[in-house]
């Protein structure tokens, strides 16, 4: 029998979706849940003739889907996220089934789709482009925005919704289509939730808007990557990930949009309010089981307040429930899987070698009545000297490495010397302190995203998400990062009916 979230979501009977003890052999993955150990269901994959299909078929729906008016294609976006809402629980329900997040974590993931949606409704009627002043008489300039294409978009698991969500929404307002390649940790999500957008678009008209590919990176994704009918990839996952993504596409001349890892830090001051900074990082560093991009993993916290600030920080450890993620009591679930439980013991024993206390946690968690990938949440104190090697590696797991400094200038070195630029904080109560840390000459913190007075992980779908360095580089979600998904085109018109050059050139008769 389907698992009920899948029959709640129209998705029991899909042709991709099959029982998982008939997903037999190389053309399937049976999805897990990481909690229990115990197969959910089986999904089909793609080989490279069907990613081939796929990728045809979305180019071809994009020559149709560009000639909608984009307010028009705004009122798709509105009622695929009408549909969203509509079905809300049991989709968040299933993410946290599927990657073992917590109920409210599952929740709140479907909430950004759906936020991102709103906003995209209201940008489909503001896709705005500069008028410039020509400098020959009778002429005028303007810049224009035009669809770009077929996009092609590469989620990870731990988002298995959201981040999809981000580019989708955007995308389709722009004039895209999207061809979509999930994480094979999280391929029902990844169905149930293209196909609520698939089925809302086609009953309005406009099928093939959003296509899903579902297969290995050999099958799929190198496929994907190289195709130049796809103009943009935007790839979401590791750094190595993002490098050979980056090759690739760069190769072909295409554009890349990257979102890889993040080594966050949040620095706590002398003034700083001890309560807030303390929930802050609390959840930062252990909520989705520390698997964000964003999650706070290095505190570096003032040597006058270090001793009292930690010592609360390890009693609050102490009181986190972990076990299953849909059981509303439950602050922290399991990781994804066995593999990155043994990446947590190896980081933990690493940190042990390398002079590093641990405070709290540091091992397996035993969760009566389950068998899935639970580990403690951990903090480790870094050596006096300050050098703790394996802080600089981002270890997908709620490790949290404490360091202390003396002046802030330090502590702002501390937090930009990883190769990663994603998302730091900082906690004080002097607005001199919080201009230091976002300096407008660039010497403050090096991120794409930067807080005062609070954490890490939980941006907001109005500010463009993304950061620098190992990150990427790219820009999703909200403020002008809709102009990745579409190109620029300058015009100008000679209305004045006279042969004129630019730059004061003259070219045979006199201008």
């Amino acid at each position: 029998m389907p698992h009920p979230l899948l029959d709640a979501l129209g998705v029991a009977d899909h042709p991709r979706v099959v029982e998982a003890g008939a997903a037999r052999g190389a053309g399937f993955e049976v999805s897990t849940n990481p909690a229990t150990g115990e197969p959910i269901a089986g999904v089909r994959l793609d080989d490279g003739a069907s990613c081939e299909r796929t990728i045809g078929e979305a180019d071809a729906a994009f020559r149709r889907w560009r000639e909608v008016p984009a307010p028009v294609r705004g009122q798709v976006v509105r009622a695929i996220a009408d549909e969203y809402r509509r079905l809300r629980e049991p989709l968040g329900r299933l993410v946290s089934l599927e990657v073992g997040k917590i109920a409210s974590e599952g929740v709140g993931e479907v909430q950004e789709t759906i936020d991102i949606a709103d906003f995209a409704v209201g940008l489909s009627r503001q896709l705005h482009g500069c008028t410039m002043p020509s400098e020959r008489p009778g002429h005028r300039m303007y810049e224009q925005w035009l669809p770009l294409g077929a996009i092609g978009v590469i989620t990870a698991f731990n988002f298995p919704n959201a981040v999809w969500g981000w580019n989708a929404m955007l995308a389709a307002v722009c004039g895209d289509t999207v061809v979509w390649k999930p994480s094979l940790l999280a391929p029902l999500t990844a169905v149930a939730t293209n196909a609520i957008a698939e089925r809302v678009a086609s009953s309005m008209g406009h099928e093939g808007v959003f296509r899903l590919v579902i297969g290995t990176d050999e099958d799929v994704g190198e496929r994907l990557v190289a195709d130049r009918r796809l103009p943009l990839i935007s790839a979401t996952g590791s750094c190595r990930m993002g490098r050979r993504v980056g090759r690739v596409v760069a190769e072909r001349l295409g554009r890349c949009l990257l979102e890889l890892g993040g080594n966050n830090a949040v620095i706590v001051e002398p003034d700083a309010d001890p309560d807030l900074a303390m929930k802050a990082v609390l959840f930062g560093a252990v909520g989705t089981a520390g698997q964000r991009c964003t999650t706070t993993r290095r505190l570096i916290v003032h040597e006058s307040i270090a001793d009292a600030f930690v010592d609360s920080l390890v009693a609050a450890y102490r009181g986190v429930r972990i076990g299953d993620p849909l059981d509303p009591a439950t602050l922290v679930g399991p990781l994804i899987h066995e593999r990155a439980v043994e990446g947590f013991e190896s980081a933990v024993r690493a940190a042990r070698e390398q002079g590093g206390e641990v405070l709290v946690g540091g091992k397996r968690a035993n969760v009566p009545g389950l068998r899935g990938h639970f580990v403690e949440p951990t903090i480790v104190r870094a050596p006096a000297s300050g050098v703790l090697p394996i802080a600089m590696e981002e270890t997908f797991a709620p490790i949290l490495y404490v360091f202390t400094y003396r002046d802030l200038e330090r502590a702002i070195a501390m937090q930009n010397a990883v190769p990663q630029g994603l998302s730091s904080a900082i906690f004080t109560s002097r607005i001199a302190s919080a201009e230091r840390f976002l300096s407008p000459s660039g010497s403050g913190s090096d991120c794409g995203l930067a807080y005062v007075n609070l954490g890490t992980s939980g941006a907001e779908i109005g500010g463009a998400f993304g950061g620098e360095k190992d990150t990427g580089g790219g820009r999703e979600s909200g403020s002008d990062a809709w102009k990745a998904y579409a190109r620029r085109q300058t015009c100008t018109v000679n209305f004045g009916g006279a042969f004129r050059l630019a730059q004061g050139i003259q070219f045979g008769e006199e201008q």
